[in-house]
């Protein structure tokens, strides 16, 4: 019940109210990719502070090699399931789109553990990277091969392309940038940044939420007359996808923390990272078939009902 409490979470529920009835409140784009910015670096600040205090361990290992496992079966089953209603195209940019993750939505997690007293590692920023480009590369070779197999003109993106752009993306960089200044910087560092990555991160949060309830409520609207499935995968995707993240952290024996955190990041859809790259690599699908369901639908259910639920089942395998 707390979540639904959780003054971040209440202002992505009115934002999205404020959406629905057709307000004319938005936030300046700007604004938005400024707080969206800060909070990847408050984020990687934090897991390298933690790392600087943990050091790299056999169970950080495990996560981050259980982090990319996820990432390249997760967009591989979608394909197959949704292959059976949809062309291949589309079935490639939902995969991919749900292979992929929301660091909003970690990010709120993260939020969430504190709350609940439920620790975690600082590596779990660097798990979230990682799990970011495996299902948009395999998208890109689906892509590829069905246009080489078919008429179609559209030219193929490589794969080198792909991996240089995942890697230079200005967020993704950030992120990991700031996770190596945490880790270099230390106790000290810790300190000195208290003020701007701990102190004002739930207030720049809870902003960052409102501009994304507004931007749901938009999102869903793009849904209307789309394939049942798309609505379907949209919400038994994620609970399928935590509950193999689940399987997998108890049989590696991974912390609780680290095991709600994995599921979050299954659970998850890109809705930032991914259709950035899918407009120009798959021009053939209608971006609001994946935003609609990503932002529309998946991203609400994980906010509001998703990170407790996922925590609560963790707790009880527990």
């Amino acid at each position: 019940m707390s979540n639904f409490l959780d003054p971040a979470i209440l202002f992505f529920v009115f934002g999205a109210f404020a959406g629905g009835v057709k307000s004319n409140l938005e936030i300046p784009q700007p604004i938005a990719r400024f707080l969206s910015l800060y909070l990847l670096m408050a984020l990687g600040l934090k897991g390298g502070f933690a790392l600087h205090k943990s050091g790299f361990t056999l169970e950080i290992g495990l996560a981050l090699g259980l982090a990319v496992f996820l990432a390249l079966i997760i967009p591989m089953m979608g394909y197959l399931v949704i292959r059976t209603k949809l062309n291949n195209y589309d079935s490639a940019a939902i995969a991919a789109t749900y292979g992929s993750v929301s660091a909003v939505t970690f990010i709120t997690a993260t939020q969430s553990l504190e709350q609940y007293g439920i620790a975690f590692g600082g590596h779990m920023a660097a798990a979230m990277a990682l799990m970011e480009s495996p299902a948009i590369i395999f998208a890109i070779l689906l892509a590829n091969k069905a246009r080489a197999s078919s008429t179609d003109t559209h030219k193929s993106m490589g794969i080198a392309k792909i991996l240089h752009e995942s890697f230079t993306d200005g967020a993704q960089l950030l992120l990991l940038g700031s996770m190596l200044v945490g880790l270099i910087s230390g106790d000290s560092g810790q300190k000195i940044m208290a003020p701007f990555s701990i102190d004002l991160f739930k207030g720049m949060l809870a902003f960052f939420l409102l501009d994304m309830g507004l931007m749901a409520a938009k999102n869903f609207e793009g849904l209307k007359g789309k394939p049942p499935i798309t609505l379907l995968y949209a919400i038994g995707a994620p609970l399928v996808h935590a509950s193999i993240a689940l399987v997998f952290c108890k049989l590696l024996g991974l912390s609780l923390g680290d095991t709600v955190l994995l599921m979050v990041l299954a659970a998850s859809a890109s809705y930032i990272a991914v259709p950035a790259v899918l407009r120009h690599a798959l021009p053939e699908v209608n971006p609001a078939l994946y935003m609609g369901m990503s932002l529309g639908i998946t991203f609400p259910f994980n906010i509001i009902l998703g990170i407790p639920l996922y925590a609560y089942v963790a707790k009880l395998t527990y």
